[in-house]
């Protein structure tokens, strides 16, 4: 086997320099109510094209409403997901992400009686974002992001419940979830963004597609 074909069939292998961690902060205000969160995140750079990994997330959500019945609801959602991320040029990107949520609620009625709930639902988060400082050969940038949870489950903590006089619910709004965030080479060094190799005794910088 020649050099260059060894060389080819280690490009095809695991390469620790493609992994990333990171994560981001969620902020979505709607009349009467507040939703943040963070979800920190582990990847692999599949192609310079194409990230995918697993991410966890925590999110916060109060909402009271002043106007009509002065209750309030307050709830704390934790849970695990699994991400695609797709960028068509070098700094723009499309994502996907699937989570299982766990919601621990308290609703505080007018007269103050509190009642607590526990429940599960799915997501899932589809969207698009920008990457800031992304370069060719690097997986280290910010990005700001937008998302919408299409499966729209009343339990899942990125949409606003409308209930009727009697506490009777009417419909299930999306809510656009902003996330900004920071992606973060691990084990990239030097090697990340010029990948320097050898040829006939002189140093040569690697060739990048535009991705």
């Amino acid at each position: 086997m020649s050099a260059q074909d060894e060389k080819q069939e280690s490009d095809k292998g695991f390469k620790k320099e493609n992994l990333f961690t990171g994560g981001s902060v969620t902020a979505s205000f709607f009349t009467g109510g507040t939703i943040l969160g963070a979800s920190p995140m582990f990847g692999y750079k599949l192609a310079n094209w194409v990230d995918a990994g697993i991410a966890f997330n925590y999110t916060y959500q109060g909402r009271r409403d002043y106007i009509y019945f002065n209750d309030k609801l307050r709830q704390h959602v934790f849970g695990p997901g699994v991400f695609a991320r797709l960028y068509p040029v070098r700094f723009l990107f499309v994502q996907g992400q699937f989570e299982h949520n766990f919601t621990h609620l308290t609703y505080t009625d007018p007269g103050g009686f509190k009642t607590k709930d526990k429940t599960d639902a799915n997501s899932l988060l589809l969207g698009a974002g920008i990457a800031q400082g992304r370069q060719r050969g690097s997986n280290t940038f910010f990005y700001l992001s937008v998302f919408f949870d299409v499966l729209k489950n009343p339990s899942s903590p990125y949409v606003n419940n409308v209930y009727d006089g009697s506490g009777n619910p009417l419909r299930t709004d999306i809510v656009p979830i902003v996330r900004a965030g920071v992606n973060i080479a691990l084990f990239q060094g030097n090697n990340g963004r010029y990948n320097e190799e050898r040829d006939n005794g002189h140093r040569r910088p690697r060739s990048y597609n535009r991705y």
